[in-house]
C-alpha cells in the first residue's frame, strides 16, 4: 500500500466528558500503540467529574486540552483538532478503546488517495467482555468512491466515532464542526463530508472496541421516540451540511435524499409512529414512509434475501394497525422489547443471512 509520506504522523484525539470511569482504559490504549510517531491530545469538554485528575495523571505524555465550558461531541472534535499535527487523525470516544495494533494497520493500509479509513469494532459491555461486533460482518462496508452514494441517499454504510481515521488534509478543509448542529453525533459531520476530498479505504478486522453501557448517547432503549427524533434531525443538519459542502466542489445533493435512506426512514418512522405529536415532519404519513423504506431497501448493499426481509418489515409497519406497528417497530429497534422467541428467531436469521 501507499502510505501518504514513508512514515506519517498519527493523532488520537480522545474526547471526553464525564467518562473519568472509562477515561484511563482509552488512554492507554492510545498510548500502546505499536506504531512509532503517535501523539495522544485528550479533549476535555469541561468534565465535572475527577476526569481533570485522571488525565493530570499522564504528565506530558499526553497533550491535555481542557475546554472552560462544556460544548458537545463537535466542540470536543474541534479543540483536540486544533491542537494536532498528523497527517492521520483518530478520534477515540472516551468509553472506547483501541487495540495495540490500530494505527499499524490503519498506517499500513492507508493510499495517497485515502480520505478516510473505516474498521469494525467488537462490542463489548462495561467489563469489557466482548459481545458481538460492529458494524456486523454481514452488513458490508461501503469503499473507494462513495460520493454518488451521498449525493443520492445522503448516506453509506460506515461506523462510529472510534472506528475511523481520516487524512488530515481532508480535515482541514471541513473542520471546524458547527457546534451547534452537532452537540452529538459529531462522527456523523465527518463522515457526511470528508468522502467528497478522496476515496473511502475498509477494513474488515476488529481494531478497537465500542463500549456499550446506560450512559452512551446512542443508548435510548426506554426512549425510542427521543432517540428516533434526534436522529431524523441530526439526518437533516447532515444533509444540510452535504449540500453546502458539495455546492463549494461543483457537486449537487438530490433534495429528497432522505427520502432514499433507509436508515433515515426507520427513524423518521418510529418517530410519526412513537410520538406523532412531536414528529418533525407535520406532513409525514407511515404509509409514505413505509413505502419509501421498502424501495429504498431494495437497494442496499446486502443481500436479496435481507433487503426483502427489511422491505417487508417496512411494509407492516406502515400498514398495521397503530398499537401492532408500534410493537412490530420497537421489536427490531430496541432489542430488550422482543418476546424471547422472537429474539431467538432474531439471531438465528442474523447468523443465516449473509
Amino acid at each position: 500500500m501507499h502510505s501518504i509520506q514513508d512514515r506519517p504522523s498519527v493523532s488520537i484525539i480522545i474526547a471526553n466528558y464525564n467518562y473519568a470511569h472509562f477515561l484511563p482504559r482509552a488512554i492507554d490504549s492510545a498510548l500502546s500503540q505499536h506504531y512509532g510517531d503517535v501523539e495522544v491530545i485528550v479533549a476535555d469538554d469541561a468534565s465535572t467529574d475527577n476526569s481533570a485528575e485522571v488525565i493530570a495523571s499522564y504528565g506530558n505524555r499526553i497533550k491535555a486540552c481542557r475546554r472552560k465550558a462544556n460544548g458537545g461531541h463537535g466542540a470536543a472534535f474541534n479543540t483536540g483538532f486544533a491542537a494536532s499535527r498528523g497527517g492521520i487523525v483518530l478520534f477515540l470516544d472516551a468509553d472506547d478503546y483501541l487495540y495495540p495494533e490500530a494505527v499499524s494497520e490503519i498506517v499500513a493500509n492507508w493510499e495517497d488517495d485515502t480520505a478516510q479509513m473505516q474498521f469494525r469494532l467488537h462490542l463489548v459491555d462495561e467489563r469489557q467482555r466482548i459481545k458481538d461486533i460492529f458494524p456486523p460482518p454481514q452488513v458490508p462496508f461501503d469503499s473507494g468512491d462513495v460520493t454518488p452514494q451521498l449525493l443520492r441517499r445522503a448516506r453509506y454504510q460506515t461506523t462510529v466515532t472510534s472506528g475511523l481515521a481520516f487524512a488530515r488534509s481532508a480535515l482541514d478543509v471541513i473542520i471546524p464542526v458547527p457546534e451547534s448542529e452537532f452537540r452529538q453525533g459529531a462522527d456523523g459531520y465527518l463522515v457526511t463530508l470528508a468522502p467528497l476530498y478522496g476515496k473511502v479505504t475498509s477494513l474488515d478486522v476488529c481494531l478497537g472496541a465500542y463500549r456499550m453501557h446506560g450512559n452512551n448517547h446512542s443508548v435510548f432503549a426506554e426512549k425510542l421516540g427521543q432517540r428516533a427524533r434526534w436522529r431524523v434531525e441530526h439526518d437533516f443538519h447532515r444533509l444540510q451540511a452535504l449540500a453546502d459542502q458539495a455546492g463549494d466542489v461543483g457537486l449537487e445533493v438530490r433534495p429528497d435524499a432522505n427520502l432514499r435512506d433507509p436508515v433515515h426512514l426507520e427513524e423518521r418512522l418510529a418517530s410519526l409512529c412513537v410520538d406523532s405529536r412531536r414528529h418533525p415532519v407535520a406532513e409525514d404519513s407511515r404509509l409514505a414512509l413505509a413505502t419509501a423504506g421498502a424501495v429504498a431497501s431494495m437497494d442496499m448493499n446486502v443481500s436479496l434475501r435481507r433487503r426483502a426481509m427489511l422491505a417487508a418489515w417496512f411494509l407492516s409497519v406502515g400498514l398495521l394497525p397503530q398499537r401492532m406497528a408500534k410493537a412490530v417497530l420497537s421489536w427490531k429497534l430496541v432489542a430488550s422489547s422482543r418476546p424471547a422467541v422472537l429474539a431467538r428467531l432474531s439471531r438465528t436469521i442474523r447468523h443465516v443471512v449473509g
